[in-house]
C-alpha cells in the first residue's frame, strides 16, 4: 500500500470515531423509550367504573335504631338482650332483617325479609298501610307473641304497639318462613312479596325461633324505613 492510501485510511477511521462520539452526545439529550413510558404512566388518570350492583347503604345505622329500642324495651318491660330490626329502606334482595344483641351492641344475624304486595301482583319497594285486608306491610314497633302452627307452618304472632300498626294482630300479620325466600342475598334481584307479613327463609326462621323461645321476656320487632 502506498503512503497516500495509508493516510486516507487513517483519516477515514478518525472521522468515523469522531462522528460516533458526537452521535452519542446528541442521543443523551432525548429520553429513552422506557423513560417516556414511565412519564406517561405517572400522568395518566385511572378511570374507576361504578358497579351497578353496589349495595345501597341504610338511611339510618342499625346501632342507632337499636339504641332507641333498647330504651323503650327497658321502660316497657321487654327483652333488653335481643331485638329485631327490619330496615325497609333497603332493597328486598339485600339482608335487611337484623337480629341485634343489645348487650354486645352488635348484629348477631341478618337475613332477607319480604314486604307486602299491597294486593298487587308484585311491588319492588315497600308501601305501607294499617288497613285491614290491605296486604301491605305496616311500620312501627311490635311485640313478638306466641308460636302457633298456621297456613305457612310455624309462625309467631305480632302485636302492633304503634298507631301505624295497631291492626297487625287482627290482620294476621305474623313472622313466618316461606320457600320463595332464599338464605343468601340476591341483590340486585328482588324478592317475592308477602301479604303484609315479615316473611323470611325457613332457616332464618329457625334462628329467630330459637332466640324468641329462649327469651325470658317478649322481644321487640321494629319495622322502619
Amino acid at each position: 500500500m502506498c503512503k497516500s492510501g495509508l493516510v486516507l485510511a487513517l483519516t477515514a477511521t478518525v472521522l468515523l470515531i469522531i462522528s460516533c462520539i458526537a452521535a452519542d452526545k446528541n442521543k443523551s439529550k432525548y429520553p429513552s423509550p422506557v423513560a417516556k413510558t414511565e412519564n406517561y404512566k405517572t400522568t395518566k388518570t385511572p378511570v374507576t367504573k361504578k358497579s351497578s350492583a353496589e349495595k345501597p347503604a341504610p338511611k339510618y345505622s342499625v346501632s342507632n335504631r337499636a339504641g332507641e329500642i333498647a330504651t323503650y324495651a327497658d321502660q316497657k318491660g321487654y327483652s333488653t338482650k335481643y331485638c329485631f330490626l327490619i330496615d325497609m329502606s333497603l332493597p328486598s334482595g339485600q339482608n335487611r332483617f337484623f337480629v341485634y344483641d343489645l348487650k354486645k351492641k352488635s348484629v348477631s344475624y341478618s337475613g332477607l325479609v319480604a314486604h307486602g304486595s299491597c294486593n298487587e301482583r308484585f311491588i319492588s319497594q315497600a308501601r305501607f298501610s294499617n288497613t285491614n285486608n290491605s296486604g301491605c306491610s305496616s311500620p312501627g314497633k311490635y311485640k313478638v307473641g306466641v308460636l302457633y302452627r298456621g297456613q305457612y307452618g310455624e309462625s309467631f304472632r305480632l302485636h302492633g304497639l304503634d298507631k301505624s300498626n295497631s291492626n297487625a294482630f287482627q290482620r294476621g300479620v305474623v313472622i313466618h318462613g316461606y320457600d320463595c325466600v332464599p338464605d343468601e342475598e340476591i341483590y340486585p334481584r328482588v324478592l317475592c312479596n308477602s301479604l303484609g307479613c315479615p316473611m323470611v327463609s325457613y332457616n332464618f326462621f329457625d334462628k329467630l325461633s330459637g332466640i324468641i323461645q329462649q327469651s325470658e321476656k317478649p322481644i321487640l320487632l321494629w319495622i322502619y324505613q
